[in-house]
């Protein structure tokens, strides 16, 4: 199987992409004073203002948490860490290839270890960021070391979900270069449509009961977004205490897979002419 053979590429450069993941831990916060820390600045600074907007301006009232935590910047860095994370994987990875135009048409290697190592570092971000929350959550007096096993696993599915995403963007941006300014604009909607600064109960309020244009109620819309599949069951785990629904654990899972199938085959299908087109 093609897959498999592909796998086994990856897997023989293993040296390599990790040469590739510490260039790019290096050259992330190069030439800047405060260096990694502003991988933590840039997450607090942005929950700063939308609590001010959201929370003490426009009166959004999370859900009560574990313990009857009621906290709107913990609510929010739920989702928001996960989201900031799968953003820069997905803009990201988009012009990886662009990036290294160079190296590409110098040297035959496989082309994915660029956005697999591009997926690593900014994974190893995501790490410290959600191991920060863990302790503020500790302050507070919530457990949260239970919930790690499997919070974990949906990092990995949120990382894997973003890479199928970036494959197929990556060679597309290659030889569309609109699609760039397509993706931030859609990103800035499909960051607004999901539940991160605001509770998906929030969306059932409004909803009253009746049903959309489509005839569904705008709840089921809303969890037929792949994100929210992801980010309810980690704000669940982390701000609710609770386990996940399992139809939300099922959707996470099959989500994951369509977009590693997907932007595989986009990817293995325009990969062969990239040097030609770089």
């Amino acid at each position: 199987m093609r897959i498999a053979g592909e796998v086994s590429d990856v897997v023989a450069s293993r040296e390599l992409l990790g040469n590739l993941v510490q260039r790019d831990l290096r050259s992330r916060y190069r030439g800047t004073v405060l260096g990694w820390l502003w991988s933590l600045i840039n997450p607090l600074a942005t929950t700063l203002i939308f609590t001010v907007v959201f929370s003490v301006i426009m009166k959004v009232q999370p859900t009560t948490g574990a313990d009857g935590l009621v906290s709107y910047p913990l609510f929010l860095l739920c989702a928001l860490l996960p989201w900031n994370f799968f953003s820069t994987v997905v803009q990201g990875g988009q012009s990886i290839l662009l990036n290294n135009a160079n190296l590409i048409k110098k040297t035959y290697f496989p082309r994915r270890l660029l956005l697999l190592a591009h997926v690593g570092s900014s994974f190893v971000t995501f790490l410290i960021e959600m191991a920060v929350l863990l302790v503020i959550f500790a302050f507070f007096g919530v457990n949260t070391l239970p919930w790690i096993p499997l919070l974990l696993v949906f990092m990995v599915l949120v990382a894997l979900f973003g890479l199928g995403i970036a494959l197929a963007l990556s060679v597309w941006n290659v030889y569309f270069r609109d699609v760039a300014h397509f993706v931030a604009l859609f990103m800035q909607i499909w960051f607004y449509a999901t539940p991160i600064i605001y509770p998906i109960t929030l969306v059932s309020s409004v909803e009253g009961g009746s049903s959309w244009a489509s005839g569904l109620p705008l709840t089921t819309l809303y969890e037929l977004n792949p994100l929210v599949s992801f980010f309810e069951p980690i704000r669940d785990m982390l701000y609710g205490g609770t386990f996940p629904e399992w139809h939300m654990i099922g959707l996470a899972v099959l989500a994951t897979a369509v977009s590693l199938l997907l932007g595989n085959l986009a990817f293995r299908r325009l990969e062969p002419r990239l040097a030609e087109e770089l």
